[in-house]
This record gives C-alpha cells, structure tokens and sequence, in this order.
C-alpha cells in the first residue's frame, strides 16, 4: 500500500498517457510509440502546475520501468539465430558502431555539447535508438531531459531514413531478386527497430521478396542490439573511474554497475535454450510486446519531465550531431558491404 500510495498517481499518469501512444504507435510505425507518449508527456506537464503529488511515480517509471523494459527485450533474442546471420554482418556492425563513437566523441569535444547527451547520441544512433538509450541513460546518470533530447534527435532521422532508404537503395542499384543486401544495409544503418522494419517491409513490397529483405533486416538488427551489453559495461567503468580521478567519496561500483543488462542476458539465454529444445519462440511474444510498453510508458514520464521550450532552444548541436553520427554509419555501411562483395 505504501508504494501505491507514493507512486501512484503519477504511475497512472503515465499509464493514460501511454496507452493511447502504444495504440496510434500501431497505426503509425514509422513514427512509433516511444515518440508520441514522449511528444505527449511534453504536452500534458505544461497544462499540470504542481506536479508534487506525481513526481515519484513518475520517477519511478522513467528509471525503474525503463531498466524492465531492457530486461524484457532479451526475451526477443535467440543468440543461436543471431549467430548465423549476424557473423557476416559483424565487420559491418563493428564499423556502424565504431563510426558513430568517435563522430560523437570528436562532437563533443570540438563543439563543446554535454557529455551525457554527447553519449546518448552516439551510442543510440549506433546500436538500436531508443532501447540503448534507455540502456545507457541510467548507466551514466542522465536526466530526463538529455534522454528526450537524444531520443528526439534520434527520432527525427529514424523518420528520415524509413523513407529515404528505399529510395537511395533502388538508386545504388541493391538487388531486386534479394532481399539480404538491403536488408543487410537497413539493418545496420537504421537505428530504431520500428524504422528498420519499415524500410525493409517497403523494399520486400517494392519487389514482390515476401519477407526476404525484413527476416535479414530485422536478424542483423538483434545483433548489433547485444552491444548494448559491451557498451553499457565499458560506460560503468569509464564513469566509476573519473567519479574515483575526481576525488569524490563513497564511490560504489555496486551502486553505477548496470545489473539489469545481466538479467537482459539472462533472457536472452532463456530464450535461447528454451527455442533449442524445442519451444515455439511465439512463446515470448507477450514479454516482447511487454517490453515495447513498458519503453513507451517510460516514455511519457519523459516526456511529463521534460522542459520542452527548453529543449528546443539548446536542441541545435545535439541534432547536428546526429545528422553526423547517421550520415557517417550510412556511408561506413555502404562501403563496408561493398569491400565486402555483398552489395
């Protein structure tokens, strides 16, 4: 009851708001739900003057709801899957990844953008949009308003890419008879499952390929998801270590290690067993979906904590950075592929 009582309201809150998000996300998926319960949140918390009684389920669904969100996205991964189609797409998603890091590390330190939004921006755009931000934000103690900047930032180029893909792809001459060299490319460049799915399923109806060109897309896009697990480890030292430089007391590694990414690869590992000894994978549809639900009801208390005038001022760098982080993991994945032989 003490729990209801403290987080209540403002878990409803977020719960009215995510609902209807999660709904039109299925009419619109380009756009997806993340983005509609962020837009929303950022909408409904200028209407709302006192917000005391709803700031601690709100905080708790942007913190707590989103590290059970990543969890749950294990249940999607069946690593023996990923291993067949993800060791030819390796060397591209290494390159991806790569790129987007040093773009925004050289971002950062050239323009001066804050480092936490610098992060989020880099690691997003280079491992799968808005699940690694929600990875990483708690990783190195981002707020809720670097989150919705990165997530916007993402967002908007996660948008553009669904619907310029196909085109440059028929324009660079991908094959038409199959669907793994665009797929290939969707998979690694595109940021955002929603927006990946929508470039391949608009190649494969483009060209009468089925599911061709998605089955690629969407295989390759689980692979480059489990970095978040290297990247999210690699984050909690780098933080540990200047918080220990910086001379400041009772650092814990206990308190910045990110414990939920070791039950993401404990679903994951479920899930992998569990397909190889013969268990339907339809079986854990419902945590996936669950999973989805539960980023977009992180989302809207995002959003209801989020200064949106604010954020549309100081929003100039951050989006020049990811127009360089995208373009650059466009160009690697192009190149890459066609050293490669596959395009």
């Amino acid at each position: 009851m003490a729990f209801v009582s403290k987080n209540g309201k403002g878990l409803l809150l977020c719960l009215c708001i995510a609902l209807p998000a999660w709904i039109l996300g299925k009419q619109f998926p380009i756009i997806g739900g993340p983005i509609i319960a962020i837009l929303a949140g950022m909408i409904v918390t200028i209407f709302i003057k006192d917000k005391t009684n709803f700031s601690a389920g709100i905080k708790f669904t942007s913190k707590k709801i989103l590290q059970w969100a990543v969890v749950l996205l294990g249940f999607g991964l069946n690593l023996g899957v990923i291993f067949e189609t993800g060791v030819l797409s390796l060397p591209i998603i290494l390159s991806t990844i790569t790129t987007s890091l040093v773009i925004a590390y050289v971002i950062h330190k050239t323009m001066k953008t804050p480092g936490r939004i610098s992060t989020l921006i880099g690691v997003g755009s280079s491992i799968c949009g808005g699940s690694a931000v929600a990875a990483a934000a708690p990783v190195i103690g981002a707020d809720d308003e670097e989150i919705a900047q990165a997530i916007s930032v993402i967002f908007f180029f996660n948008v553009v890419a669904a619907l310029v893909f196909p085109v440059l792809g028929q324009a660079l001459g991908f094959s038409t008879v199959s669907g793994e060299p665009f797929g290939m490319f969707a998979g690694t460049a595109i940021n955002d499952t929603s927006s990946v799915t929508a470039a391949a399923s608009t190649w494969d109806s483009m060209w009468g390929l089925g599911t061709q060109t998605l089955d690629t897309a969407v295989t390759v896009k689980l692979t480059r998801t489990l970095a978040i697990i290297p990247i999210c480890l690699g984050l909690a030292y780098i933080r540990t270590k200047k918080e220990k430089e910086a001379g400041r007391e009772k650092v814990s590694i206990k308190k910045i290690f990110p414990f939920f990414i070791l039950f993401f690869v404990g679903a994951s590992l479920i899930t992998t067993v569990a397909v190889a000894l013969g268990v339907d994978p339809g079986v854990f549809s419902p945590l996936k979906e669950l999973s989805k639900f539960f980023i977009i009801l992180a989302m809207a208390a995002i959003g209801l904590n989020t200064n949106i005038i604010k954020l549309i001022k100081s929003g100039g760098k951050p989006l020049f950075m990811g127009f360089c982080c995208w373009t650059g993991i466009t160009l690697v994945s192009l190149g890459t592929q066609y050293i490669m032989g596959i395009w």
